[in-house]
């Protein structure tokens, strides 16, 4: 966007510019002062208004007077709105990649229509999203019409995608469509759908096109008008392409076509019905200049020798000229708000005028007389701007830019106002070293003498990088910036740059002349070493109950202790903390002297002894323990006292006990005894083992080391799986206790180390238990027997040896194991149980839980049959059992009617007594079902809100509860789960029964009704104002009340129901009682009151009729509009409250009334005579030589017509205005 449309933009008349016209949008000025003269009359060009007075009535006005035709160029100021010239080729393209597009939204399609909240709320919000989404720069504004215009910068896409999400969120819809053939829909979606989405993007639209099965040649448009209309436009000129007869595209500039369209485009339409050719004119808001015609090619080349002789008969009345002006002086020319411009504009509003940012000419367009003096009076101005004007460019280095500027721009703005110059600084994104000062020649050059002198004065500056700790930044920085503040003043030649506190860095930049910026960093490096000395801190555990006493009355007592030291600072825990510690901080020096100040106040105060115990330091941390939990609970079991311990690496054995003397002598002797204990027991012997054979070390729970334990006393150490070291044992206790451990120890690990080999037979047949599941058995024994071998024959062989490796009392344990395992798998039979197939999944349990444990608990084996549906027994194969052959006691069980299904048997394998038992178990996990009788009536309540109240008991109880269907009307539930959990949902839902019934009783009783009679007059005053006063009765009480409905003529209207409980029904009744008795006290009146004052008596809102209410606690009723008495205002309430209230507001009305009279006499003297006088009765609007009155053939115009007379949002036929959209 050039200069003069920012400037008109800025201008109190958005909307209303007309004239100048640019590359992307076009704009004219109307000035305050040009407005002014139109106002007073000054303007000779005035539109004379008939006025049918009875002098005039016999002479009417002309048609032509009434009605006068537009001006012949006007089609031009329509065109000028464009985004680009009309005149296409002659102008050239914008070289910038940054654009600039002006949208307008009228006020009947703006989606957000609340004037109250411009600039904030929902489209505030979008247009923010819209900025973040696309990157595009979005400016709104206002128009006095209430339309809104949305200016958006930035890249093309970014612009084209910004355009397309304003329509759709900030601009209502519409919907149109278009037919064209079918086979033409193809072009219009174009390779990958690339067409669509581009021209969808460009008109701003949503263009749905029927699927290729569809027979539909219906192609549907959404968007706003003026993009539906582009869209369309592009949609029609693609299918011309694809037209199989003659197509012609003829260039003709944007300026004419509304001439060539003719009034609601009946020119061209006419041509097009003589010649049969179909001729597409792009409309206004499309920035194309060809027209395409497409028919027979006889009647086409009739077609457009037709629109090229109206072109040239129009073109030759036109003249484009240029005038030659540096860009830099285009805004000179125009002048600030377009004041220059709007001169000429005025005197010939005909002239278009565009300026082009980036070239060096300023282009005219119109009538030939017109042109040529605009030319002259714009040459007049370029020369003279040229001889009074100048501009110089500098390279200053971009990074010296912002200090040139200074703060909020405080340099330039100086260098601005002293030299009357402009100065433009490229933006840091631009990385530019160009500035550009331009204006008074003198000026200039001063304002390029002192920038280039700062810019030197920069380029000798030093910059220096100090490092500073940045826990010392907020401190250096100060309090809303006072100690900095300081330094700039003490070294104001000085830049002082803290880093960001998020980057924790410690570089502080300073900036300036090199002896300034030397002592400015001597100074900071002097503030950062005191800050450092002053930063020591020392913890001093005083007694809660103390605190105050050393506060002392308005702190006296701490300011004795802080003295004269500076930079001393006391941290006292607040009172609801459990911390007991007062922290100093300040010169290690002045820390020491206020600590002791303040454990001397604290002796003073009372009985405090404080013991020195001398520790071996070594044993400090041991009697610390594990984050000093060990001496807190000496500590708290001990009075509380405090036992204070030497830094860590100080050497000292002294440990200091503080606090009540009883209490420091328990501590004392815990302290040492504790002491003594951890001395003789911390002797420590390290010893390495495997950790393959800490496992049998250790021992079958714990067995092996436990007896280490219990006949040496000292105690063995193994490592954890975190540790680093996993072969180092550790033995703690007496000494003679840890060596007698060791010796067992190592004795235990020698024989672990002497490794043997042995062998033992295993029947084959059991060879297959050991090594299924990828080894599982012998990797366990090898885990658990440190880390023996075993290794059984290949299969195939029929070899019975088995070889087991590694240490002879591991070698001896895994045989004896491997043993017990074959007597296992000796004595192992196979027990069936028959448990129904519907109940398996229940038995196994949540992903086979159950069966998992009872595996486990009775070391057997399960496997539960392949479920079937339809099951045939006299198919089944029968599994055998413990080796029994199925023969005729198979068959004769198959044909037992009574033997249960293959599919309900579950198999068992493993020893004969763990078999058994594991049977007992499953079968006590079979499901039993009982019956419990509930109410039907309360079946709907134990069901609950979705299922929510059977679900929680069958949650809690374990089981499943099954509610019979509604229709049965059956009172009976089952419940269904183990036999365990049945007692307890029965005795639950029993429980929930009760509650149920409980509160059917309650609903019983709160749904006592009461009625009582009042007057419906009452009615009102009782709901209250938004049913205040009925609804704090209705909580104060717990009832519901209920008002009889105006609408019901059978419902008595003086009777007001109550229900809830009978005692709160009675007292809500006697509530409403007492409010109708205080309102049959109160009296009605009415008052005379001008109602040409009622508006200001009641207010803005009813603000001030409230306000005389509530002071006077009286109701106050204005009539209705139509009422037959307008002054008559009713006021009701208590009579001395009336009395009052009237003498009040007539009193208003005396002083408002004449305020009134004042005002009616003023309106007298400015209305014009002509409408004081007495009107005779009118006979219409009457005009002479209208055109349904000549004698010519043209028809008046059809009122029933949509084309004629449209209707606002109505689809009408596919013609354009005569002289294109109105604005």
């Amino acid at each position: 966007m050039h200069l003069a449309e920012r400037d008109c933009m800025k201008s109190g008349f958005p909307g209303l510019c007309v004239g100048v016209r640019s590359t992307m949008s076009s704009v004219a000025v109307l000035t305050q002062e040009s407005f002014a003269e139109h106002r007073s009359g000054l303007v000779p060009q005035q539109i004379k208004v008939a006025t049918l007075n009875s002098e005039e009535e016999s002479d009417p006005p002309t048609y032509k007077d009434a009605f006068p035709p537009l001006p012949e160029k006007a089609a031009c100021l329509e065109s000028a709105q464009e985004p680009a010239g009309a005149w296409g080729n002659k102008i050239r393209p914008i070289k910038a990649s940054v654009i600039t597009q002006v949208f307008h939204v009228p006020l009947e399609e703006r989606k957000y229509k609340d004037m109250n909240q411009f600039g904030e709320g929902e489209q505030a919000k979008i247009c923010l999203e819209i900025m973040q989404r696309t990157g595009a720069h979005l400016e709104l504004s206002l128009a006095k019409d209430q339309g809104l215009s949305i200016m958006v910068s930035g890249k093309l896409d970014a612009v084209m995608k910004a355009r397309k999400d304003i329509v759709a969120r900030l601009q209502t819809q519409a919907s149109a469509t278009v037919a064209i053939p079918k086979e033409h829909h193809r072009f219009v979606i174009g390779k990958n759908g690339e067409k669509l989405q581009d021209l969808e993007l460009k008109t701003a639209t949503k263009i749905q096109i029927p699927r290729p099965d569809d027979p539909s040649n219906q192609i549907k448009i959404t968007g706003t008008k003026e993009g539906i209309e582009k869209a369309r436009h592009e949609v029609l000129l693609i299918s011309a392409e694809q037209d199989k007869r003659a197509v012609e595209r003829l260039e003709v500039e944007k300026a004419f076509h509304p001439f060539i369209a003719g009034p609601y485009n009946r020119l061209v339409g006419e041509i097009m019905q003589e010649t049969g050719t179909r001729i597409n004119i792009p409309p206004p808001s499309v920035n194309r200049t060809e027209i395409v015609f497409t028919g027979e090619k006889e009647q086409l080349a009739q077609a457009v020798a037709r629109i090229k002789k109206i072109y040239e008969e129009k073109a030759n009345s036109f003249t484009v000229s240029s005038v030659a002006a540096p860009s830099w002086l285009h805004r000179f020319i125009i002048g600030k708000k377009g004041q220059n411009l709007a001169k000429i504009t005025q005197q010939m509003p005909k002239v278009h005028i565009e300026f082009t940012e980036g070239e060096d000419k300023i282009t005219l367009e119109g009538p030939t007389e017109d042109v040529s003096v605009a030319q002259e009076q714009i040459e007049g101005m370029v020369k003279d701007l040229i001889n009074r004007m100048d501009y110089v460019e500098i390279n200053i280095d971009h990074k010296f830019h912002r200090h040139l500027i200074g703060k909020s721009g405080a340099n330039i703005n100086r260098i601005k106002d002293q030299y009357k110059v402009s100065v433009r600084i490229p933006p840091d994104s631009e990385k530019s070293n160009l500035i550009r000062i331009e204006g008074d020649p003198q000026g200039v050059q001063q304002a390029k003498r002192e920038l280039l002198e700062l810019a030197s004065r920069m380029e000798n500056e030093r910059t220096k990088d100090l490092i500073i700790e940045q826990r010392f930044h907020r401190t250096i920085i100060g309090q809303k910036g006072e100690r900095i503040r300081e330094i700039r003043d003490k070294f104001p030649e000085v830049i002082i740059n803290f880093p960001d506190p998020a980057q924790k860095s410690d570089i502080v930049q300073l900036r300036g002349p090199k002896n300034e910026v030397e002592k400015c960093t001597k100074y900071m490096q002097k503030m950062v070493a005191d800050l450092v000395e002053n930063s020591y801190s020392i913890s001093v555990p005083i007694f809660k109950q103390f605190h105050k006493n050393i506060i002392g009355k308005g702190g006296a007592n701490i300011k004795k202790v802080i003295g004269s030291s500076q930079f001393l600072m006391i941290d006292l825990p607040a009172e609801n903390s459990n911390s007991e510690t007062i922290v100093i901080t300040g010169k290690r020096a002045n820390c020491e002297a206020a600590r002791s100040r303040i454990l001397s106040i604290q002796k003073d105060l009372a009985n405090i002894a404080e013991v020195e115990v001398s520790i071996p330091a070594k044993l400090h941390n041991s009697l610390i323990g594990t984050k000093g939990r060990l001496i807190r609970s000496i500590m708290e079991e001990c009075g509380g006292v405090h036992i204070h311990f030497p830094v860590e690496g100080s050497g000292s054995d002294t440990v200091v006990i503080r606090g009540p003397s009883s209490d420091v002598e328990k501590a004392k002797k815990q302290l040492l005894h504790l002491a003594e204990e951890k001395q003789t027991k911390s002797f420590t012997v390290d010893i390495r083992a495997k950790p393959e054979y800490h496992k049998f070390l250790i021992g079958k729970g714990g067995g092996k080391i436990r007896k280490v334990r219990d006949s040496t006393g000292a105690r063995v150490i193994f490592p954890a799986a975190e540790d680093k070291d996993q072969d180092l044992i550790t033995i703690i206790g007496k000494e003679d206790a840890v060596r007698e451990a060791q010796k067992e120890l190592e004795a235990l690990i020698q024989n672990l180390d002497n490794v043997v080999e042995d062998s033992m037979l295993v029947d084959p047949k059991h060879h297959r238990h050991f090594v299924i599941r990828r080894g599982q058995v012998l990797r366990e024994i090898a885990e658990e027997y440190g880390g023996v071998m075993v290794s059984f024959p290949r299969s195939g062989t029929q070899s019975d040896k088995v070889t087991l490796k590694g240490a002879k009392d591991c070698v001896e344990a895994a045989k004896k194991r491997i043993q017990e395992i074959i007597e296992d798998l000796e004595a192992q039979v196979t027990l069936e149980c028959a448990i129904p197939q519907k109940f398996h999944r229940s038995v196994m349990g949540p992903k086979g839980s159950r069966i998992q444990q009872i595996t486990r608990d009775f070391n057997v084996q399960i496997k539960f049959p392949d479920r079937e549906e339809n099951p045939v027994h006299s198919v089944e194969p029968v599994v055998q059992e413990n080796g029994d052959e199925a023969g005729e006691g198979r068959e004769a069980k198959d044909s037992d009617p009574g033997s249960p299904r293959r599919c309900d048997i579950i198999i068992i394998s493993g020893r004969k007594e763990k078999c058994e038992a594991a049977k007992e178990a499953l079968e006590a996990l079979v499901p039993v079902t009982i019956e419990v009788e509930v109410p039907f009536d309360l079946h709907r309540y134990v069901i609950g809100q979705k299922g929510s109240g059977i679900r929680k008991m069958m949650d809690e109880f374990e089981v499943n509860i099954h509610v019979p269907a509604p229709e049965l009307q059956s009172d009976i539930i089952a419940i269904t789960g183990l036999a365990a959990n049945l007692d307890r949902a029965k005795a639950g839902l029993l429980e929930r029964v009760k509650e149920l019934q409980a509160e059917q009783e309650d609903r019983a009783l709160r749904s006592f009704k009461l009625s009582v009679t009042v007057d419906p007059k009452y009615h009102p005053k009782i709901i209250g104002r938004k049913g205040a006063v009925i609804t704090q009765i209705r909580l104060e009480h717990d009832v519901n009340i209920q008002f009889p409905d105006k609408d019901d003529g059978n419902q008595p209207q003086d009777q007001i129901t109550i229900t809830g409980y009978e005692k709160n029904t009675e007292a809500a009744r006697d509530a409403i009682l007492r409010i109708v008795g205080e309102l049959e006290q109160m009296v009605s009146e009415d008052v005379p009151l001008d109602h040409r004052v009622h508006a200001r008596i009641i207010g803005a809102r009813g603000k001030a009729i409230r306000k005389i209410m509530d002071e006077f606690k009286v109701d106050i009723r204005f009539p209705q509009s139509g009422a037959p008495d307008p002054n008559c205002v009713t006021v009701t309430g208590l009579p001395e409250n009336v009395e009052e209230a009237i003498d009040h507001i007539l009193n208003l009305e005396e002083e408002y009334l004449a305020d009134v009279v004042d005002s009616e006499v003023l309106q007298v003297y400015m209305k014009p005579p002509a409408h004081e006088e007495a009107k005779a009765p009118s006979r219409g609007f009457v005009v002479r030589d209208a055109p349904w009155t000549a004698s010519s053939s043209e028809k008046a115009p059809d009122m029933s017509s949509s084309e004629e007379f449209p209707s606002f949002g109505a689809q009408v036929a596919p013609k354009t205005l005569p002289w294109g959209p109105k604005r």
